[in-house]
Protein backbone atom coordinates (compact mmCIF):
# COMPACT_ATOMS: atom_id res chain seq x y z
CA UNK A 1 0.00 0.00 0.00
CA UNK A 2 1.65 3.09 -0.98
CA UNK A 3 1.60 5.99 1.24
CA UNK A 4 -0.37 9.19 0.12
CA UNK A 5 1.78 12.06 1.39
CA UNK A 6 -0.35 15.23 3.03
CA UNK A 7 1.11 18.78 2.55
CA UNK A 8 0.39 20.91 5.42
CA UNK A 9 -1.47 23.63 4.64
CA UNK A 10 -0.10 27.54 6.14
CA UNK A 11 -3.01 29.58 7.28
CA UNK A 12 -1.06 32.47 6.99
CA UNK A 13 -0.59 32.01 3.39
CA UNK A 14 -3.97 31.01 2.28
CA UNK A 15 -5.10 33.95 3.36
CA UNK A 16 -2.64 36.31 1.71
CA UNK A 17 -4.73 37.19 -1.20
CA UNK A 18 -7.69 38.06 1.14
CA UNK A 19 -5.62 40.03 3.31
CA UNK A 20 -3.56 41.67 0.14
CA UNK A 21 -7.02 42.92 -1.20
CA UNK A 22 -8.18 44.14 2.07
CA UNK A 23 -5.23 46.76 2.13
CA UNK A 24 -5.96 47.30 -1.22
CA UNK A 25 -9.09 48.55 -0.34
CA UNK A 26 -7.91 50.74 3.12
CA UNK A 27 -4.90 52.38 0.39
CA UNK A 28 -7.85 53.58 -2.02
CA UNK A 29 -10.08 55.01 0.80
CA UNK A 30 -7.77 56.66 2.29
CA UNK A 31 -6.77 58.46 -0.91
CA UNK A 32 -10.28 58.99 -1.97
CA UNK A 33 -11.10 60.43 1.27
CA UNK A 34 -7.84 62.80 0.88
CA UNK A 35 -8.68 63.35 -2.47
CA UNK A 36 -12.28 64.47 -1.87
CA UNK A 37 -10.84 67.19 0.84
CA UNK A 38 -8.10 68.50 -1.68
CA UNK A 39 -10.76 68.69 -4.58
CA UNK A 40 -13.56 70.41 -1.70
CA UNK A 41 -10.94 72.97 -1.14
CA UNK A 42 -8.73 73.64 -4.08
CA UNK A 43 -11.27 73.02 -7.12
CA UNK A 44 -9.19 71.88 -9.79
CA UNK A 45 -11.17 70.72 -12.89
CA UNK A 46 -11.12 67.17 -14.22
CA UNK A 47 -9.62 68.13 -17.66
CA UNK A 48 -6.56 67.21 -19.02
CA UNK A 49 -5.91 70.77 -20.16
CA UNK A 50 -6.15 72.26 -16.83
CA UNK A 51 -2.24 71.65 -15.63
CA UNK A 52 -3.45 71.54 -12.03
CA UNK A 53 -4.82 68.37 -12.44
CA UNK A 54 -1.76 66.70 -13.15
CA UNK A 55 -0.90 68.02 -9.58
CA UNK A 56 -4.10 66.74 -8.15
CA UNK A 57 -3.49 63.03 -9.85
CA UNK A 58 -0.06 63.18 -8.78
CA UNK A 59 -0.62 64.33 -5.29
CA UNK A 60 -3.56 61.15 -4.61
CA UNK A 61 -0.76 59.26 -6.29
CA UNK A 62 2.15 60.02 -3.76
CA UNK A 63 -1.10 59.26 -1.00
CA UNK A 64 -1.83 56.28 -2.08
CA UNK A 65 1.61 54.80 -2.15
CA UNK A 66 2.36 56.37 1.41
CA UNK A 67 -0.42 54.58 2.18
CA UNK A 68 0.03 51.45 0.90
CA UNK A 69 3.98 51.48 2.74
CA UNK A 70 2.39 51.71 5.99
CA UNK A 71 -0.56 48.97 5.66
CA UNK A 72 1.84 46.52 3.53
CA UNK A 73 4.28 47.24 6.12
CA UNK A 74 6.74 47.33 3.23
CA UNK A 75 9.28 49.65 5.91
CA UNK A 76 9.64 46.91 8.14
CA UNK A 77 11.67 44.73 5.45
CA UNK A 78 15.21 44.81 5.99
CA UNK A 79 16.46 43.31 2.37
CA UNK A 80 17.05 45.42 -0.41
CA UNK A 81 15.98 43.57 -2.68
CA UNK A 82 12.76 42.84 -0.95
CA UNK A 83 11.99 46.13 -0.51
CA UNK A 84 12.19 47.32 -4.36
CA UNK A 85 10.25 44.04 -5.43
CA UNK A 86 7.84 44.94 -2.90
CA UNK A 87 7.56 48.56 -3.99
CA UNK A 88 7.31 46.98 -7.55
CA UNK A 89 4.30 44.83 -6.96
CA UNK A 90 2.59 47.07 -4.87
CA UNK A 91 3.05 50.70 -6.56
CA UNK A 92 2.79 49.27 -10.44
CA UNK A 93 -0.18 50.28 -11.52
CA UNK A 94 0.15 54.13 -9.55
CA UNK A 95 3.54 54.87 -10.88
CA UNK A 96 2.94 53.61 -14.46
CA UNK A 97 0.04 56.01 -14.89
CA UNK A 98 1.96 58.83 -12.91
CA UNK A 99 4.62 57.97 -15.62
CA UNK A 100 2.09 58.30 -18.70
CA UNK A 101 0.96 61.47 -17.27
CA UNK A 102 4.04 63.08 -16.57
CA UNK A 103 4.82 62.24 -20.61
CA UNK A 104 1.83 63.53 -21.44
CA UNK A 105 2.49 66.94 -19.33
CA UNK A 106 5.83 67.30 -21.29
CA UNK A 107 5.24 66.67 -24.72
CA UNK A 108 1.87 68.75 -24.33
CA UNK A 109 3.62 71.64 -23.11
CA UNK A 110 6.22 71.34 -25.78
CA UNK A 111 4.00 71.56 -28.30
CA UNK A 112 1.90 74.06 -26.91
CA UNK A 113 4.59 76.60 -26.35
CA UNK A 114 4.62 79.54 -28.54
CA UNK A 115 8.41 78.90 -29.97
CA UNK A 116 6.77 76.31 -32.33
CA UNK A 117 3.17 77.49 -32.55
CA UNK A 118 3.66 81.02 -33.07
CA UNK A 119 1.43 81.28 -35.98
CA UNK A 120 -1.26 79.41 -34.12
CA UNK A 121 -1.20 82.34 -31.48
CA UNK A 122 -0.94 85.11 -34.11
CA UNK A 123 -4.82 83.99 -35.20
CA UNK A 124 -6.04 83.71 -32.02
CA UNK A 125 -7.60 87.63 -32.32
CA UNK A 126 -8.96 88.19 -35.61
CA UNK A 127 -8.75 91.59 -36.15
CA UNK A 128 -10.09 93.75 -39.29
CA UNK A 129 -9.61 97.66 -40.22
CA UNK A 130 -11.78 99.92 -39.32
CA UNK A 131 -12.77 103.36 -40.10
CA UNK A 132 -12.86 105.64 -36.44
CA UNK A 133 -15.70 108.61 -37.93
CA UNK A 134 -17.97 105.75 -39.40
CA UNK A 135 -17.53 103.48 -36.80
CA UNK A 136 -17.82 105.48 -33.49
CA UNK A 137 -20.79 107.70 -33.51
CA UNK A 138 -20.48 111.27 -31.85
CA UNK A 139 -22.01 111.37 -28.10
CA UNK A 140 -23.75 114.00 -26.58
CA UNK A 141 -21.63 115.63 -23.57
CA UNK A 142 -24.92 114.29 -21.56
CA UNK A 143 -23.97 110.84 -22.59
CA UNK A 144 -20.54 110.70 -21.60
CA UNK A 145 -19.57 108.28 -19.24
CA UNK A 146 -17.62 110.93 -16.39
CA UNK A 147 -16.91 108.11 -13.51
CA UNK A 148 -13.88 106.02 -13.39
CA UNK A 149 -13.98 102.68 -11.22
CA UNK A 150 -11.83 104.88 -8.41
CA UNK A 151 -14.44 107.02 -8.33
CA UNK A 152 -17.02 104.54 -8.38
CA UNK A 153 -15.79 102.45 -5.28
CA UNK A 154 -16.52 106.25 -3.25
CA UNK A 155 -19.61 106.49 -4.40
CA UNK A 156 -21.02 103.17 -3.11
CA UNK A 157 -19.01 103.52 -0.06
CA UNK A 158 -20.61 106.39 0.80
CA UNK A 159 -24.12 105.52 -0.19
CA UNK A 160 -24.02 102.46 1.52
CA UNK A 161 -22.77 104.44 4.52
CA UNK A 162 -26.07 106.71 4.25
CA UNK A 163 -27.98 103.59 4.93
CA UNK A 164 -28.19 102.60 8.79
CA UNK A 165 -29.53 99.17 8.50
CA UNK A 166 -27.06 98.06 6.05
CA UNK A 167 -24.01 99.56 6.80
CA UNK A 168 -22.70 97.70 10.11
CA UNK A 169 -23.25 94.15 8.14
CA UNK A 170 -22.63 95.09 4.82
CA UNK A 171 -19.43 96.12 2.62
CA UNK A 172 -19.76 97.32 -0.79
CA UNK A 173 -17.75 94.59 -2.99
CA UNK A 174 -15.05 96.24 -5.30
CA UNK A 175 -15.06 94.68 -8.40
CA UNK A 176 -17.24 97.45 -10.36
CA UNK A 177 -19.02 95.87 -13.56
CA UNK A 178 -18.84 98.14 -16.39
CA UNK A 179 -22.19 97.39 -18.54
CA UNK A 180 -24.92 98.57 -20.57
CA UNK A 181 -28.35 98.65 -18.64
CA UNK A 182 -31.91 100.00 -20.16
CA UNK A 183 -29.41 101.25 -22.89
CA UNK A 184 -27.08 103.45 -20.34
CA UNK A 185 -23.87 102.97 -18.98
CA UNK A 186 -23.18 101.98 -15.23
CA UNK A 187 -21.25 100.38 -12.82
CA UNK A 188 -22.95 97.35 -11.01
CA UNK A 189 -21.12 95.32 -7.96
CA UNK A 190 -22.69 93.14 -5.38
CA UNK A 191 -22.28 93.68 -1.42
CA UNK A 192 -20.59 91.67 0.87
CA UNK A 193 -20.16 90.57 4.06
CA UNK A 194 -18.22 92.53 6.81
CA UNK A 195 -16.84 89.17 8.19
CA UNK A 196 -17.56 85.80 9.02
CA UNK A 197 -19.76 86.61 12.47
CA UNK A 198 -21.69 89.02 10.07
CA UNK A 199 -22.08 86.13 7.50
CA UNK A 200 -23.13 83.49 10.44
CA UNK A 201 -26.19 86.07 11.34
CA UNK A 202 -27.25 87.27 7.75
CA UNK A 203 -26.70 84.05 5.55
CA UNK A 204 -29.69 82.95 5.49
CA UNK A 205 -31.19 85.54 4.00
CA UNK A 206 -28.00 86.18 2.09
CA UNK A 207 -26.70 89.69 0.53
CA UNK A 208 -30.29 92.04 0.57
CA UNK A 209 -28.85 94.61 -2.59
CA UNK A 210 -26.55 95.64 -4.96
CA UNK A 211 -24.92 98.75 -5.95
CA UNK A 212 -26.16 100.58 -8.97
CA UNK A 213 -24.14 103.42 -10.28
CA UNK A 214 -25.35 105.57 -13.56
CA UNK A 215 -21.98 107.04 -15.18
CA UNK A 216 -23.15 110.02 -16.66
CA UNK A 217 -25.35 111.12 -14.11
CA UNK A 218 -23.10 109.52 -10.69
CA UNK A 219 -26.61 108.60 -9.87
CA UNK A 220 -25.98 106.31 -7.13
CA UNK A 221 -28.96 103.21 -6.16
CA UNK A 222 -28.65 100.75 -3.45
CA UNK A 223 -31.07 98.22 -5.26
CA UNK A 224 -32.66 96.07 -2.59
CA UNK A 225 -33.90 92.67 -3.65
CA UNK A 226 -37.25 90.52 -2.78
CA UNK A 227 -34.84 87.76 -1.84
CA UNK A 228 -31.42 87.92 -0.97
CA UNK A 229 -28.39 86.62 -3.41
CA UNK A 230 -27.03 83.47 -1.63
CA UNK A 231 -24.16 82.79 -4.50
CA UNK A 232 -21.64 84.68 -4.63
CA UNK A 233 -17.76 85.29 -4.08
CA UNK A 234 -18.34 86.17 -0.57
CA UNK A 235 -20.07 82.90 0.52
CA UNK A 236 -18.77 79.65 2.35
CA UNK A 237 -19.04 75.95 1.87
CA UNK A 238 -21.26 74.51 -1.33
CA UNK A 239 -22.58 78.36 -1.66
CA UNK A 240 -19.32 79.98 -2.92
CA UNK A 241 -19.52 80.10 -6.32
CA UNK A 242 -16.73 78.46 -7.56
CA UNK A 243 -17.18 75.56 -5.64
CA UNK A 244 -20.61 75.95 -6.53
CA UNK A 245 -19.66 75.81 -10.50
CA UNK A 246 -17.13 73.08 -9.38
CA UNK A 247 -19.77 70.58 -8.86
CA UNK A 248 -22.03 71.10 -11.53
CA UNK A 249 -19.61 71.70 -14.19
CA UNK A 250 -16.66 69.05 -12.91
CA UNK A 251 -14.80 69.29 -15.94
CA UNK A 252 -14.94 72.66 -17.40
CA UNK A 253 -12.38 75.47 -16.29
CA UNK A 254 -13.57 78.97 -15.88
CA UNK A 255 -12.00 82.97 -15.95
CA UNK A 256 -12.88 84.96 -13.17
CA UNK A 257 -16.77 85.52 -12.70
CA UNK A 258 -18.46 88.21 -13.78
CA UNK A 259 -21.69 90.11 -11.82
CA UNK A 260 -24.48 91.32 -14.06
CA UNK A 261 -27.29 92.30 -13.81
CA UNK A 262 -30.30 91.42 -16.55
CA UNK A 263 -32.81 94.04 -18.55
CA UNK A 264 -34.95 93.68 -15.42
CA UNK A 265 -32.65 94.13 -12.65
CA UNK A 266 -31.88 90.73 -11.77
CA UNK A 267 -28.26 89.41 -10.81
CA UNK A 268 -26.57 86.95 -12.23
CA UNK A 269 -22.77 86.06 -12.40
CA UNK A 270 -21.82 85.32 -15.67
CA UNK A 271 -18.92 82.33 -15.48
CA UNK A 272 -16.57 82.32 -19.23
CA UNK A 273 -15.65 79.04 -20.02
CA UNK A 274 -12.03 78.73 -21.05
CA UNK A 275 -10.73 76.41 -23.48
CA UNK A 276 -7.21 75.64 -24.63
CA UNK A 277 -6.98 76.10 -28.80
CA UNK A 278 -3.40 75.16 -29.24
CA UNK A 279 -1.83 71.84 -28.06
CA UNK A 280 -3.00 71.05 -24.82
CA UNK A 281 -1.97 73.61 -22.84
CA UNK A 282 -1.89 76.94 -25.34
CA UNK A 283 -4.42 79.03 -26.46
CA UNK A 284 -6.38 80.18 -23.60
CA UNK A 285 -9.95 81.36 -25.49
CA UNK A 286 -13.19 81.47 -24.54
CA UNK A 287 -16.26 78.97 -25.43
CA UNK A 288 -19.77 80.14 -23.96
CA UNK A 289 -20.52 81.06 -20.29
CA UNK A 290 -22.42 79.56 -17.64
CA UNK A 291 -24.84 81.88 -16.44
CA UNK A 292 -25.81 81.55 -12.71
CA UNK A 293 -28.55 83.05 -11.07
CA UNK A 294 -27.31 85.22 -7.94
CA UNK A 295 -30.32 84.17 -5.85
CA UNK A 296 -31.59 81.04 -6.54
CA UNK A 297 -28.52 79.48 -7.71
CA UNK A 298 -29.51 78.23 -10.58
CA UNK A 299 -27.25 77.57 -13.63
CA UNK A 300 -27.69 76.98 -17.39
CA UNK A 301 -24.61 76.84 -20.36
CA UNK A 302 -24.83 79.22 -23.23
CA UNK A 303 -22.07 78.48 -25.80
CA UNK A 304 -24.40 81.27 -28.11
CA UNK A 305 -23.91 84.02 -25.52
CA UNK A 306 -27.14 85.68 -24.82
CA UNK A 307 -27.10 89.47 -26.11
CA UNK A 308 -27.88 90.90 -22.65
CA UNK A 309 -24.47 89.86 -21.39
CA UNK A 310 -21.83 92.41 -21.92
CA UNK A 311 -18.66 90.68 -20.59
CA UNK A 312 -17.67 87.35 -21.47
CA UNK A 313 -14.18 88.14 -22.57
CA UNK A 314 -12.14 89.84 -20.02
CA UNK A 315 -10.12 93.11 -20.93
CA UNK A 316 -7.04 91.16 -19.91
CA UNK A 317 -7.64 88.01 -22.15
CA UNK A 318 -7.81 90.50 -24.88
CA UNK A 319 -5.27 92.24 -24.96
CA UNK A 320 -3.08 89.26 -24.16
CA UNK A 321 -4.48 87.87 -27.39
CA UNK A 322 -3.23 91.18 -29.94
CA UNK A 323 -0.27 91.07 -28.21
CA UNK A 324 0.25 87.20 -29.85
CA UNK A 325 -1.16 88.85 -32.97
CA UNK A 326 0.72 91.55 -32.98
CA UNK A 327 4.31 90.31 -31.98
CA UNK A 328 3.92 86.60 -33.98
CA UNK A 329 2.18 87.29 -37.11
CA UNK A 330 5.18 86.91 -39.32
CA UNK A 331 6.76 84.23 -37.21
CA UNK A 332 8.89 83.91 -33.68
CA UNK A 333 12.03 84.79 -34.83
CA UNK A 334 11.16 87.69 -36.41
CA UNK A 335 9.67 89.19 -33.08
CA UNK A 336 12.93 88.40 -31.68
CA UNK A 337 15.34 89.50 -34.60
CA UNK A 338 14.46 92.44 -36.85
CA UNK A 339 10.87 92.79 -35.27
CA UNK A 340 9.26 94.07 -39.04
CA UNK A 341 6.15 94.81 -38.31
CA UNK A 342 5.76 94.13 -34.60
CA UNK A 343 2.89 95.79 -32.30
CA UNK A 344 1.96 95.56 -29.14
CA UNK A 345 -0.94 97.08 -27.10
CA UNK A 346 0.21 100.21 -24.64
CA UNK A 347 0.11 99.96 -20.69
CA UNK A 348 -3.82 100.46 -19.52
CA UNK A 349 -7.19 100.28 -21.00
CA UNK A 350 -10.56 101.70 -20.84
CA UNK A 351 -14.09 100.94 -21.60
CA UNK A 352 -16.29 101.84 -24.70
CA UNK A 353 -20.69 101.76 -24.31
CA UNK A 354 -21.83 101.43 -28.22
CA UNK A 355 -24.54 99.75 -29.71
CA UNK A 356 -26.00 98.19 -26.67
CA UNK A 357 -22.49 96.75 -26.03
CA UNK A 358 -19.23 97.33 -23.90
CA UNK A 359 -16.00 97.91 -25.75
CA UNK A 360 -12.34 97.48 -24.63
CA UNK A 361 -10.18 100.16 -25.93
CA UNK A 362 -6.28 99.80 -25.56
CA UNK A 363 -3.46 101.59 -27.94
CA UNK A 364 -0.99 100.02 -29.98
CA UNK A 365 2.31 101.20 -30.08
CA UNK A 366 5.43 99.88 -32.08
CA UNK A 367 7.74 97.27 -29.99
CA UNK A 368 10.60 100.20 -29.43
CA UNK A 369 8.22 102.00 -27.16
CA UNK A 370 8.74 105.45 -28.57
CA UNK A 371 5.53 107.49 -26.47
CA UNK A 372 3.57 107.23 -29.46
CA UNK A 373 0.32 105.22 -30.99
CA UNK A 374 0.58 104.02 -34.12
CA UNK A 375 -3.40 103.31 -33.58
CA UNK A 376 -5.98 101.77 -31.39
CA UNK A 377 -8.39 98.51 -31.38
CA UNK A 378 -12.05 98.17 -29.71
CA UNK A 379 -13.02 94.57 -29.09
CA UNK A 380 -16.28 93.56 -28.17
CA UNK A 381 -16.77 91.50 -24.86
CA UNK A 382 -19.21 89.52 -25.71
CA UNK A 383 -18.52 88.65 -29.18
CA UNK A 384 -14.22 89.06 -28.92
CA UNK A 385 -14.68 91.03 -32.69
CA UNK A 386 -12.07 93.29 -32.91
CA UNK A 387 -11.40 96.22 -35.27
CA UNK A 388 -8.12 98.23 -35.40
CA UNK A 389 -8.33 101.64 -36.61
CA UNK A 390 -4.94 103.39 -37.42
CA UNK A 391 -4.76 107.02 -35.86
CA UNK A 392 -1.13 108.11 -35.03
CA UNK A 393 -1.03 110.17 -32.01
CA UNK A 394 -0.04 110.18 -28.42
CA UNK A 395 -0.19 107.43 -26.50
CA UNK A 396 -2.46 107.44 -23.16
CA UNK A 397 -0.05 108.60 -20.44
CA UNK A 398 1.74 111.00 -22.58
CA UNK A 399 -1.97 112.53 -23.11
CA UNK A 400 -2.61 112.43 -19.46
CA UNK A 401 0.75 114.33 -19.00
CA UNK A 402 -0.55 116.99 -21.42
CA UNK A 403 -4.02 117.59 -20.01
CA UNK A 404 -1.88 117.58 -16.15
CA UNK A 405 0.37 120.46 -17.69
CA UNK A 406 -2.54 123.00 -17.93
CA UNK A 407 -3.47 123.19 -14.32
CA UNK A 408 0.25 121.97 -12.86
CA UNK A 409 -0.61 125.17 -10.55
CA UNK A 410 -3.71 123.28 -8.85
CA UNK A 411 -1.56 119.79 -8.93
CA UNK A 412 -4.49 117.85 -10.08
CA UNK A 413 -4.02 114.57 -11.69
CA UNK A 414 -5.52 112.78 -15.03
CA UNK A 415 -7.50 109.40 -14.84
CA UNK A 416 -7.00 106.56 -17.48
CA UNK A 417 -8.52 108.17 -20.72
CA UNK A 418 -11.77 107.12 -22.39
CA UNK A 419 -11.36 107.82 -26.17
CA UNK A 420 -14.16 109.76 -27.45
CA UNK A 421 -15.59 110.90 -31.20
CA UNK A 422 -15.82 114.63 -30.44
CA UNK A 423 -16.37 116.58 -33.82
CA UNK A 424 -15.03 113.78 -35.88
CA UNK A 425 -11.84 113.84 -34.05
CA UNK A 426 -10.56 110.09 -32.24
CA UNK A 427 -10.19 112.49 -28.64
CA UNK A 428 -9.19 111.64 -25.57
CA UNK A 429 -11.08 113.03 -22.43
CA UNK A 430 -10.67 112.07 -19.00
CA UNK A 431 -11.20 113.67 -15.30
CA UNK A 432 -8.76 115.45 -13.27
CA UNK A 433 -8.42 115.05 -9.79
CA UNK A 434 -7.48 116.70 -6.34
CA UNK A 435 -5.31 115.18 -4.10
CA UNK A 436 -8.49 113.59 -1.92
CA UNK A 437 -9.42 112.24 -5.49
CA UNK A 438 -12.41 113.76 -5.82
CA UNK A 439 -13.24 115.36 -9.53
CA UNK A 440 -12.49 118.71 -10.04
CA UNK A 441 -12.21 119.52 -14.31
CA UNK A 442 -12.53 117.46 -17.13
CA UNK A 443 -9.87 117.41 -19.95
CA UNK A 444 -10.47 116.72 -23.93
CA UNK A 445 -6.73 115.70 -25.67
CA UNK A 446 -6.77 115.39 -29.24
CA UNK A 447 -5.10 112.74 -30.69
CA UNK A 448 -3.33 112.99 -33.11
CA UNK A 449 -2.52 116.64 -32.03
CA UNK A 450 -1.68 115.82 -28.27
CA UNK A 451 -0.69 119.45 -27.49
CA UNK A 452 -4.10 120.37 -28.51
CA UNK A 453 -5.79 120.20 -24.87
CA UNK A 454 -9.32 121.78 -23.71
CA UNK A 455 -10.28 121.78 -19.54
CA UNK A 456 -13.48 122.86 -18.34
CA UNK A 457 -15.17 122.53 -14.65
CA UNK A 458 -18.16 120.53 -16.61
CA UNK A 459 -18.08 118.14 -19.34
CA UNK A 460 -20.02 121.05 -21.92
CA UNK A 461 -17.83 123.44 -20.85
CA UNK A 462 -14.68 121.35 -22.04
CA UNK A 463 -16.34 120.01 -24.87
CA UNK A 464 -17.15 123.94 -25.75
CA UNK A 465 -13.77 124.77 -25.16
CA UNK A 466 -12.62 122.45 -27.09
CA UNK A 467 -14.61 122.63 -30.48
CA UNK A 468 -13.38 125.93 -30.20
CA UNK A 469 -9.98 125.41 -29.86
CA UNK A 470 -10.50 122.68 -33.12
CA UNK A 471 -11.84 125.49 -35.23
CA UNK A 472 -8.93 128.07 -34.18
CA UNK A 473 -6.30 125.48 -34.77
CA UNK A 474 -8.07 124.81 -38.33
CA UNK A 475 -8.00 121.35 -37.45
CA UNK A 476 -12.24 121.27 -38.43
CA UNK A 477 -14.08 124.47 -39.90
CA UNK A 478 -17.53 122.68 -39.04
CA UNK A 479 -18.69 121.55 -36.27
CA UNK A 480 -22.02 119.64 -36.11
CA UNK A 481 -23.94 122.02 -33.61
CA UNK A 482 -27.85 119.64 -32.65
CA UNK A 483 -28.86 121.93 -30.56
CA UNK A 484 -32.74 123.35 -30.51
CA UNK A 485 -33.39 126.73 -29.79
CA UNK A 486 -35.98 127.79 -27.20
CA UNK A 487 -37.49 131.20 -26.09
CA UNK A 488 -40.54 131.01 -23.58
CA UNK A 489 -41.87 131.88 -20.36
CA UNK A 490 -40.76 130.49 -17.13
CA UNK A 491 -43.29 128.55 -15.37
CA UNK A 492 -41.34 126.69 -12.23
CA UNK A 493 -38.03 126.36 -10.80
CA UNK A 494 -36.45 123.18 -8.98
CA UNK A 495 -32.88 123.12 -8.32
CA UNK A 496 -30.60 120.12 -6.85
CA UNK A 497 -26.92 120.34 -5.80
CA UNK A 498 -24.76 117.24 -7.04
CA UNK A 499 -21.28 116.95 -6.01
CA UNK A 500 -21.28 120.46 -4.91
CA UNK A 501 -22.71 121.63 -8.08
CA UNK A 502 -25.88 123.74 -8.21
CA UNK A 503 -28.03 122.46 -11.20
CA UNK A 504 -31.53 124.80 -12.02
CA UNK A 505 -34.42 122.71 -13.60
CA UNK A 506 -36.72 125.03 -15.45
CA UNK A 507 -40.21 124.23 -16.82
CA UNK A 508 -40.83 126.79 -19.89
CA UNK A 509 -44.22 127.31 -21.64
CA UNK A 510 -44.22 125.92 -24.79
CA UNK A 511 -41.82 123.35 -23.76
CA UNK A 512 -43.77 120.22 -23.97
CA UNK A 513 -43.77 119.63 -20.25
CA UNK A 514 -40.03 119.13 -20.01
CA UNK A 515 -37.21 120.05 -17.42
CA UNK A 516 -34.28 121.80 -18.93
CA UNK A 517 -31.27 121.50 -16.58
CA UNK A 518 -28.86 124.68 -16.22
CA UNK A 519 -25.66 124.28 -14.42
CA UNK A 520 -25.08 127.40 -12.61
CA UNK A 521 -21.13 126.71 -13.10
CA UNK A 522 -21.94 127.46 -16.59
CA UNK A 523 -23.99 130.03 -16.55
CA UNK A 524 -23.88 131.95 -13.41
CA UNK A 525 -26.94 134.82 -14.20
CA UNK A 526 -28.66 131.75 -13.84
CA UNK A 527 -29.52 132.46 -10.19
CA UNK A 528 -31.33 135.14 -10.66
CA UNK A 529 -33.87 133.70 -13.13
CA UNK A 530 -38.03 134.05 -11.64
CA UNK A 531 -40.92 132.55 -12.80
CA UNK A 532 -42.35 134.55 -15.06
CA UNK A 533 -38.80 135.62 -16.70
CA UNK A 534 -39.03 134.92 -20.66
CA UNK A 535 -35.38 133.02 -21.35
CA UNK A 536 -33.81 132.04 -24.25
CA UNK A 537 -31.88 128.54 -24.07
CA UNK A 538 -30.57 125.84 -26.44
CA UNK A 539 -30.83 122.28 -25.09
CA UNK A 540 -29.36 118.78 -25.94
CA UNK A 541 -31.74 116.44 -27.75
CA UNK A 542 -31.77 112.73 -25.27
CA UNK A 543 -33.67 109.65 -25.28
CA UNK A 544 -36.09 108.33 -23.00
CA UNK A 545 -35.78 110.99 -20.66
CA UNK A 546 -37.72 113.97 -19.36
CA UNK A 547 -34.90 116.24 -19.01
CA UNK A 548 -32.95 118.38 -21.54
CA UNK A 549 -29.55 119.91 -21.09
CA UNK A 550 -28.90 123.16 -22.03
CA UNK A 551 -26.10 124.58 -23.84
CA UNK A 552 -26.83 128.18 -24.25
CA UNK A 553 -28.74 130.06 -21.59
CA UNK A 554 -29.77 133.90 -21.60
CA UNK A 555 -32.59 135.61 -20.07
CA UNK A 556 -34.30 137.69 -22.54
CA UNK A 557 -36.52 139.58 -20.33
CA UNK A 558 -37.74 139.87 -16.49
CA UNK A 559 -41.27 139.53 -15.34
CA UNK A 560 -40.91 142.86 -13.22
CA UNK A 561 -39.92 144.49 -16.25
CA UNK A 562 -42.98 144.26 -18.33
CA UNK A 563 -45.68 147.04 -17.30
CA UNK A 564 -49.48 145.18 -17.24
CA UNK A 565 -52.40 147.94 -18.30
CA UNK A 566 -54.14 149.55 -15.46
CA UNK A 567 -57.64 148.07 -17.09
CA UNK A 568 -58.56 146.38 -20.22
CA UNK A 569 -57.81 148.49 -23.19
CA UNK A 570 -59.88 148.66 -26.57
CA UNK A 571 -57.56 147.30 -29.43
CA UNK A 572 -56.99 149.97 -31.88
CA UNK A 573 -59.16 149.04 -35.31
CA UNK A 574 -55.88 149.39 -37.33
CA UNK A 575 -53.43 146.92 -35.12
CA UNK A 576 -52.94 144.17 -37.27
CA UNK A 577 -50.67 142.05 -33.98
CA UNK A 578 -50.89 141.03 -30.38
CA UNK A 579 -46.99 142.98 -30.04
CA UNK A 580 -45.46 143.73 -26.38
CA UNK A 581 -48.53 143.60 -24.70
CA UNK A 582 -50.02 140.39 -25.50
CA UNK A 583 -46.63 139.34 -24.68
CA UNK A 584 -46.41 140.94 -21.36
CA UNK A 585 -49.74 139.60 -20.72
CA UNK A 586 -48.73 136.13 -21.60
CA UNK A 587 -45.38 136.28 -19.45
CA UNK A 588 -47.25 137.54 -16.09
CA UNK A 589 -50.19 135.11 -16.27
CA UNK A 590 -52.94 137.75 -17.76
Amino acid sequence: MKRVKVEKVNPKKSGTSAGKGKKVLINLLVTLVFGFGYFYIELPAINLQDQSFYFFFFLLSAVYCVTAIITSGIWKLRGQDDFFRSIKNNFKAPLAICAALLLLLLVGSLLSGVIVRARAYSKLLPVETGDFATDVAEISFDRIPMLDSDSAKKLGDRKLGELSDMVSQFEVADNYTQINYNDRPVRVTPLEYGDIIKWLNNRRAGLPAYILIDMVTQNVEVVRLEEGMRYTMDEYFMRYLPRHLRFRYPTFMFDTPVFEIDEDGDPYWVCPRIVKTIGLFGGKDVRGVVLVNAVTGETAYYEDIPTWIDRAYSAELIIAQYDYHGQYQSGFLNSLFGQRGVTVTTDGYNYIAMNDDVYVYTGITSVGGDQSNIGFILSNQRTKDTKFYEVAGAEEYSAMSSAQGIVQHLGYRATFPLLLNISGEPTYFMALKDSAGLVKMYAMVNVRQYQLVANGTSVAECERNYNELLISSNVTHDIPVDSTDLEGVVSEIRSAVIDGNTTLYLRIEGGSGLYYAVKVSDFPDAVTVNTGDIVKISYLPAEDTGIRIVDAFSIVKRADSIVMAPGPVMPDPGDTGSGETSSGDQATGG
